[in-house]
């Protein structure tokens, strides 16, 4: 159903709220029921938003992200960032309809009815006549649990709060002047000359003891933690598992193709001429009927003489892309023309011509000049394909009755995965080094972060168990089970030798690089000559065109004062090393293309407009007192987590 509809679902809620109310009357209610027992999460020029109704909000917009987007994560739709950036919503939608009520803001019926065009389900109910097909609006918000009035009024709604903002958005105006002053820099060009000092080059200048290394060791125990894994069996259930255990016998396939012949041989083709009389479907009612009369004079006169249809045809057909060869068509299948026509060419007998056929491009005269049959394949050469056809069906009917099966034999058998392989005819899979979040470039059911999190649950670890069932794709389920458990440990100075060692030489050689870099460009600061050959040809880099740079490297030339060039730049890199960089001059670009120069003007005109819109909210929050009272999510804890 379309959006605008399915946002005011809230509607529907109320409805089913008064519905309920009596029931509570006749059969009697806990006096607490209402007693507010629901902590306040928010409040909006006095107004309480409760857990409850956070909570109902979420679901709501959570279900209608589920609708719109099938395969979407349900953990991420759960995360607390999200559920956070819901409760921000609803406190936004409160804001603008306090300030629409303070304004008295109300949409004309005027506007309303424009709106309500603008939705092409709606549009869609016009009849010719330009009324509106009350019935079928009736029906079309009934879906939604909604009446016509009650939509209508959640629209007016949506109005008058979109003219609180639309007020600052439709007045906002920047200059080109403005554009070109705040976007000058930022596709500014500027020449430079780098020096690399990369670690690799001073790893042979690092002096290694054993001391060291245990220091570093001690220092970074947190680098040599080797995270829980296991080794694991599992064994997935799908329609290919489904179809390769279904037998068919010589009778089916040979029923099947005698049942199915037309489908199997392909589509008719028909070749058809027409005459069309052009009207648009919305043109007035005379309109029309003047167009229906003259179809309806031209067919008498092509039915006294069929053998002039043709001629007719290239004369008065106003169908410009077969007028001129006397209506002719060309061969067509089912599907290829609008339904009256296409029903109408394929109930007719051969050099028949129909009566007149009204369409949405006018009205129509057919004649059906040829037929071609599709050629009938043997049954030897559509036995693969019938044996597949059938294979798939049968399976997609079976899936049910076997992921029953399947679901219920690793729950009663759950020591081992054997018996659902040996009964079911499934392939037994196993892999080691398996972790608790997939690993990079995984796939298949090891892929799946439902499956892992069984696989890792405490049961699991513990007893080596079988998962239970998890769906883990459409018509796909898995199962698996640990066979081998390694805890997440901290290896031993001894276990880590080597990795250590490479550590230590690489964090040394990078500060080696730190400090040469740092020397050279003190030196160069004060003597440019003295860079020599150390540095690279000047390179012209610029915010969209950064030539292989570091980011960091990037930044900070193109924050150098501009009147102080030429100067130097040093950027520490950390395990990268580090760079030195000349800036010595800004680059004039090619002149800036016309449109090019009006989509970044319209670019800065949006991000203008929507920073005055965003600074009006806040304020809005300001004069209508709005307090979110849990705290904002802290984004990394919730990954570390």
């Amino acid at each position: 159903m379309f959006e605008s509809i399915r946002k005011h679902s809230k509607i529907a809620m109320l409805v089913m709220f008064l519905l309920i109310i009596p029931s509570f009357v006749l059969v009697g209610i806990d006096s607490t029921y209402f007693s507010g027992s629901s902590p306040v999460v928010a409040r909006v020029d006095g107004h309480d938003i409760t857990q409850a109704e956070w909570d109902n909000f979420h679901r709501s917009e959570s279900d209608r992200m589920r609708a719109q987007q099938p395969g979407i994560d349900g953990a991420m739709l759960d995360s607390p960032e999200v559920r956070y950036a819901t409760l921000e919503r609803m406190v936004r939608d409160r804001v603008l309809q306090a300030a629409a009520n303070k304004m008295h803001l109300q949409p004309s019926n005027a506007r309303l009815a424009g709106a309500l065009q603008q939705i092409p389900e709606i549009a869609a109910l016009r009849r010719p006549d330009g009324s509106l097909d009350a019935d079928a609006y009736r029906q079309l918000v009934a879906t939604q649990g909604m009446t016509p009035e009650g939509f209508e009024a959640s629209m007016r709604r949506e109005l008058a709060v979109n003219q609180v903002l639309g007020a600052i958005v439709s007045t906002s105006f920047a200059t080109k002047a403005q554009a070109q002053v705040t976007l000058g820099p930022l596709f500014q060009q500027r020449e430079i000359r780098v020096a690399r000092f990369d670690p690799k080059d001073f790893a042979s200048k690092v002096a290694v003891t054993d001391a060291d290394l245990q220091a570093y060791y001690q220092a970074h125990t947190d680098r040599f933690k080797q995270p829980e894994e296991a080794a694991v069996e599992y064994v997935v259930l799908d329609l290919d598992a489904v179809r390769a255990g279904i037998v068919l016998n010589e009778d089916d396939l040979r029923t099947y193709y005698k049942e199915n012949l037309r489908q199997i041989s392909g589509k008719e083709e028909r070749r058809a001429r027409h005459i069309l009389i052009a009207v648009d479907k919305n043109a007035p009612a005379a309109e029309r009927a003047a167009a229906k009369a003259r179809a309806e004079a031209l067919l008498q006169e092509v039915r006294k003489a069929p053998a002039t249809f043709a001629e007719v045809a290239k004369k008065n057909s106003q169908d410009p892309g077969s007028a001129n060869t006397g209506g002719d068509l060309g061969f067509f299948a089912r599907g290829a023309m609008v339904k009256p026509f296409e029903d109408t060419v394929f109930g007719l007998q051969k050099n028949a011509i129909s009566d007149v056929v009204e369409t949405d491009f006018g009205y129509h005269i057919i004649q059906l000049t040829d037929v071609k049959e599709p050629p009938v394949p043997s049954f030897e050469e559509k036995r693969a394909e019938i044996e597949e056809q059938l294979k798939q069906q049968q399976a997609q009917r079976k899936f049910a009755e076997v992921a029953e099966n399947f679901t219920n034999m690793v729950y009663e058998q759950s020591d081992s995965l054997t018996p659902v392989v040996e009964k079911l005819k499934l392939k037994l899979h196993t892999a080691t080094g398996v972790t608790r979040t997939p690993v990079p470039g995984a796939q298949g059911a090891l892929a799946n972060p439902k499956l892992l999190a069984a696989l890792f649950s405490t049961e699991s670890v513990q007893d080596k168990r079988n998962t239970e069932a998890v769906e883990i794709g459409t018509s796909q389920l898995a199962s698996a089970r640990i066979t081998n458990y390694q805890p997440a440990r901290t290896l031993s100075f001894d276990e880590a030798r080597d990795k250590v060692r490479a550590l230590y030489i690489a964090s040394k050689a990078a500060e080696l690089a730190r400090t040469e870099g740092q020397a050279r460009r003190a030196a160069w600061s004060d003597n440019a000559a003295a860079a020599g050959g150390a540095l690279s040809q000047p390179l012209v880099v610029s915010r969209q065109s950064a030539q292989g740079q570091p980011p960091a490297l990037l930044e900070q030339v193109m924050s150098v004062d501009q009147g102080a060039l030429p100067a130097w730049v040093g950027v520490d890199l950390g395990d990268d090393g580090y760079r030195v960089a000349q800036v010595t001059r800004l680059v004039e670009g090619a002149p800036v293309p016309a449109d090019t120069a009006a989509q970044r003007h319209q670019q800065y005109l949006q991000w203008w407009t929507n920073s005055e819109a965003l600074a009006y909210y806040e304020l809005l929050k300001q004069r209508f007192k709005a307090q979110i009272k849990v705290p904002r999510p802290d984004a990394s804890r919730t990954a570390e987590g």
